[in-house]
């Protein structure tokens, strides 16, 4: 396991970040992810797709607040999906 997210309203990220800050939880400043080269942004803009907050619970679990910007459209994935790889039991 990678991370657990959980969808957040747009206009509450900011405030939770505050609010875990002064609950003495160390997390990230607001990522915006985009479809710029490095995948995230300064700024919001209309190519964020995305905003998260991440954070570690008291085990260590990487955890993430996650704000959806806008609907994903078909043109924001920009690679081909990666094949199955065939299993074969030996």
């Amino acid at each position: 396991m990678n991370h657990v997210a959980f969808t957040v309203a747009p206009e509450t990220i900011d405030e939770y970040r505050v609010r875990l800050l002064a609950a003495g939880v160390e997390c990230s400043e607001v990522v915006n992810h985009d479809d710029s080269e490095f995948g995230v942004s300064d700024t919001v803009h209309s190519g964020v797709f995305v905003r998260s907050v991440y954070f570690q619970d008291p085990d260590g679990i990487l955890l993430e607040l996650a704000c959806w910007t806008r609907v994903l459209r078909a043109d924001d994935v920009a690679h081909d999906p990666a094949p199955v790889l065939d299993r074969v039991n030996s």
